[in-house]
């Protein structure tokens, strides 16, 4: 269960999502999306995502950067300068989600669980990609079950998507979670070309970076990593009761500097990998960590992948 010992709740802090209070929860996180993200990306709905579309656009002169496939040769030769050609996106934006859910997200020691940033996230998604006849779709994965919620539009489709993923039952402790076999759901049967984000905290092996890489052959794809800080490294607190939550197996030690140096090297080591990994995929890699403000981060993302794709300076 996710503690604060740190005194009162910082107001950028992500909504308690479970119990009595899932209500009021919701609420206030469609609240905090709308007020912190609305009017960022407005006139783009790929603005998540920033890529090429589909329709001609207008042509601007060549920048360091851009892909030079997008050449405009005809203005080029007219003006002798070098000009490419900026494009349109379809109309119409297909998002698939995959949320990971696992009993390894069943944790947090800073101001949340996992799971509550990951439906925060999916939340901030929703809120990107709507509107304009986009349709959102989920794939909801606890290892013991995966939910499949169809794509549709609308706002009411979305806060019922939201609401599903919020009151999705816990696993079974000793539950494995199976990310890879969720990605495979997604990429068969194939859908068309469209957005995928995929949400977990890529604890454990890396079997998921074969199915991402194919799903990252065919859709534009971000991959929003979880984390809280006892991911990450050990506390000096003495005596500790470490808990695998997929397993149920528990060991006791002692936190000493040794193993709490041991235990950060192999969690940065396992970090580097995880990256490695997504960038291989071709996956935009946003980190969200329950001890930092989870909606500035995604607007820096946000703001980073549209300036890139400009041509500017992230």
């Amino acid at each position: 269960m996710a503690k604060n010992e740190k005194g009162p709740r910082p107001s950028w802090a992500p909504p308690v999502l479970r119990g009595d209070r899932l209500e009021a929860g919701l609420r206030t996180l469609e609240l905090d999306v709308r007020r912190r993200l609305d009017g960022l990306l407005q006139g783009n709905h790929l603005g998540l995502v920033p890529g090429p579309g589909s329709e001609p656009g207008e042509a601007r002169p060549y920048q360091p950067g851009d892909d030079v496939r997008r050449m405009d040769w005809a203005v080029t030769a007219r003006t002798t300068t070098p000009h490419i050609r900026e494009t349109v996106a379809d109309r119409e934006l297909e998002t698939w989600v995959v949320a990971d859910l696992s009993a390894s997200l069943d944790f947090g020691t800073a101001l949340c669980e996992k799971r509550d940033l990951v439906v925060c996230a999916v939340a901030a998604v929703a809120h990107l990609t709507g509107g304009g006849g986009n349709r959102i779709g989920a794939l909801i994965s606890t290892g013991a079950d995966t939910a499949r919620i169809p794509a549709r539009g609308g706002m009411a489709h979305a806060r019922g998507l939201v609401r599903k993923l919020a009151e999705t039952p816990r696993a079974p402790e000793g539950t494995r979670g199976d990310f890879a076999q969720a990605l495979e759901a997604l990429r068969r049967p194939p859908r068309r070309r469209g957005l995928a984000v995929v949400i977990s905290d890529f604890l454990g092996d890396t079997s998921w970076e074969r199915p991402l890489r194919a799903l990252g052959g065919r859709h534009e794809l971000i991959a929003i990593e979880v984390l809280d800080p006892r991911d990450v490294d050990l506390p000096e607190v003495g005596t500790v009761v470490l808990a695998d939550p997929e397993t149920g197996k528990q060991r006791e030690v002692h936190a000493s500097a040794l193993l709490r140096k041991e235990f950060g090297a192999a969690a940065h080591a396992h970090r580097q990998k995880v990256a490695a990994g997504l960038r291989r995929a071709g996956a935009a890699h946003l980190t969200l960590r329950t001890d930092a403000d989870w909606i500035a981060d995604m607007v820096r993302f946000v703001v980073a992948r549209k300036r890139r794709w400009s041509g500017g300076v992230a």
